[in-house]
């Protein structure tokens, strides 16, 4: 499913999941237009490409949906996935132990060993809504990430503020495993920023 193994190293495809009513939906058109679209729950997937200014690289970003009924469908998803976004509904702090164990089951997937985890904290513009640090301890992130590169970022899908931060950061984890000719790395320092997105 989505682009196959023949694809230039210029694209890579990130698989976007959650809980249903993250916001994932929400995220995705934000970043690809700009808009605050309403979205309905989504029934199957979303898919976009989002062009970067680095080199012509794209991401080709599929957002699946969270139902309960959907999760079941996620693995059809995880081959030619090169890295991970999982989206987490700031406000919802009593579905957070669902959230982890959902992305303890992802992580566990063979077809997705090693591959960098970016963790979107959306709805940080809403009342109530817990801090990154607190839901990097409740998802026991630094346990069940085991040795990918993971990052936590706060961001809204309401004002966009955070997303290009994370497929900036992504494309950044992309390149540095791409230049080490590795398929899976770690990265120890905090060298992913300031890469940029056009739509």
């Amino acid at each position: 499913m989505g682009l196959h193994s023949s694809k230039a190293p210029s694209e890579a495809q990130i698989l976007m999941l959650g809980l249903d009513g993250s916001g994932k939906s929400t995220l995705l058109y934000k970043l690809k237009y700009n808009e605050a679209v309403l979205t309905v729950p989504t029934v199957g997937f979303n898919v976009e490409m989002l062009e970067t200014k680095d080199k012509g690289r794209t991401l080709t970003v599929w957002d699946v949906g969270g139902q309960l009924q959907m999760r079941t469908h996620w693995k059809h998803y995880y081959q030619d996935t090169s890295g991970l976004v999982f989206v987490v509904d700031s406000q919802e702090q009593k579905r957070f132990p669902e959230a982890k164990q959902e992305l303890e089951q992802i992580l566990g997937s063979e077809h997705l060993k090693g591959l960098p985890l970016i963790v979107l904290a959306n709805k940080q513009d809403m009342l109530g809504a817990a801090s990154p640090g607190d839901i990097e301890e409740a998802l026991n992130l630094k346990q069940i990430c085991g040795n990918r590169d993971w990052f936590i970022q706060p961001c809204s899908g309401k004002t966009g503020e955070g997303l290009e931060d994370c497929f900036g950061r992504m494309v950044c984890f992309l390149k540095i495993a791409t230049a080490k000719g590795e398929k899976h790395y770690r990265n120890k320092s905090n060298r992913c920023t300031g890469t940029t997105l056009i739509s």
